[in-house]
């Protein structure tokens, strides 16, 4: 794969992909902002801005319809850690792309009616998603168990609803000027584009735009738990539901490739240990599954069960300590090891015959390292041993790492 970068004097970083084989281009921008540079008393807003970017910037009112008439579509996802772009366009069309998402780079619109709406928009997905679905304020009580001072201690969409109500126009334009910047973007670009139109389009639109003064990050380290942190609540939800997190490395530690890879072993397919023992063999829970956060800064590993009917959330608990006590014992053999790492390679690959997922994966690792380090991901994966799973999960899959969370149908 030959990834091509160029650097503007005002900091965006292009990265650059050609594929000769669509008529389509993808341009992905990542802004270095997320739920965790939020302000603990006005939360929400990296996800409010998310909307708003489509709500009108200072030249152009109306960010779809342009992008539409010239076949293009686009969209956007936020998390702790950053704030996601994408569109795709023909090719002949592609300098409509530059031009859009240049304006909105320079300033949004800032107007009152805009923020009125996707504020309205914001607010009516926080109330879908967290108070009136079963289970919907699961985010809220796990992030908080698990992070005493980071701010990974509220979720993405927001700690309360009354941060996004309340928020003003004056601290919305500061959000924006203190992170929505080129000096802390990175856009990719791939399809059926070559390198100098790339760098040509991207100095004409995005160059004229000024630095921004970034503030360096200085987020507060989270403790390392001592003791089990364990609550029950009751709702109305039609099943009782397990919800257990143990915490584990930032995304950088040699470590992180492990986590994921014995989320899989426990729960990725049928075969998966949880799924197989837990659910077809001994029938303790209906569905079971086991995940990391993924996030940039020490995460969390997720394991989250139904206990079928006449089973006890305490009984349920119990064997899934078993299985992870297996993982302290045993050394995972050769043949199930290769079986997740062949699952995970073919994944990987032919999630990468997509010029779209190519621009979001080159945008993710140039932030987090360089892009070309998205080239060895499969060997990262293949070089994990089954001693380093051992000592990962005897290190990690104790009770004083644990925040166990019973959740129960509420009774009258």
């Amino acid at each position: 794969m030959n990834i091509q970068k160029h650097t503007l004097s005002n900091g965006l970083r292009l990265v650059h992909f050609q594929d000769t084989s669509t008529q389509m281009v993808a341009m992905n921008i990542i802004y270095n902002v997320g739920a965790r540079d939020e302000h603990p008393d006005h939360t929400g807003f990296a996800h409010l801005f998310e909307h708003l970017m489509f709500g009108g910037s200072v030249n152009i009112p109306d960010y779809d319809e342009p992008l539409q008439l010239a076949g293009g579509e686009n969209n956007a996802w936020t998390n702790n850690d950053i704030t996601n772009y994408y569109l795709t366009i023909p090719k002949q069309n592609v300098e409509i792309g530059f031009w859009l998402e240049s304006d909105r780079m320079l300033s949004l619109a800032f107007d009152e009616k805009s923020l009125e709406v996707q504020r309205g928009v914001v607010m009516e997905e926080f109330k879908q998603r967290c108070l009136n679905q079963p289970y919907g304020d699961v985010g809220h009580i796990q992030h908080e168990m698990a992070y005493k001072v980071h701010p990974y201690r509220w979720p993405t969409i927001g700690k309360e609803l009354s941060h996004i109500a309340q928020a003003t126009m004056e601290e919305v334009k500061d959000f924006f000027y203190r992170f929505y910047a080129p000096n802390n973007a990175i856009l990719a670009v791939t399809g059926n584009i070559d390198f100098e139109e790339a760098v040509a389009l991207t100095e004409k639109w995005f160059g004229p735009i000024p630095r921004r003064d970034v503030q360096v990050r200085n987020l507060p380290q989270e403790p390392v738990q001592t003791e089990q942190r364990r609550l029950t609540v009751e709702r109305n939800v039609p099943l009782d539901s397990l919800f257990m997190s143990f915490h584990i490395s930032d995304r950088l530690s040699p470590d992180y490739h492990a986590f994921d890879m014995l989320s899989d072993i426990l729960s990725n397919g049928r075969s998966g240990r949880l799924k197989q023992r837990l659910v077809q063999e001994k029938r303790i829970f209906s569905g079971i599954d086991a995940y990391i956060s993924g996030s940039l800064d020490a995460g969390l590993f997720y394991i989250v069960g139904k206990p079928v009917s006449g089973i006890s959330l305490e009984q349920a608990e119990e064997a899934v300590w078993n299985e992870l006590n297996l993982l302290h014992q045993e050394l995972i053999e050769t043949q199930e090891l290769d079986k997740v790492k062949n699952k995970f390679e073919s994944t990987w690959i032919f999630g990468n015959t997509s010029y779209l997922n190519i621009a979001t994966n080159l945008a993710w690792f140039e932030l987090i390292t360089r892009a070309e380090d998205m080239l060895h991901e499969v060997d990262k994966y293949r070089a994990i041993t089954a001693e380093q799973l051992q000592r990962v999960a005897t290190e990690t899959f104790i009770p004083e790492n644990s925040c166990i969370l019973y959740y129960k149908h509420e009774t009258n």
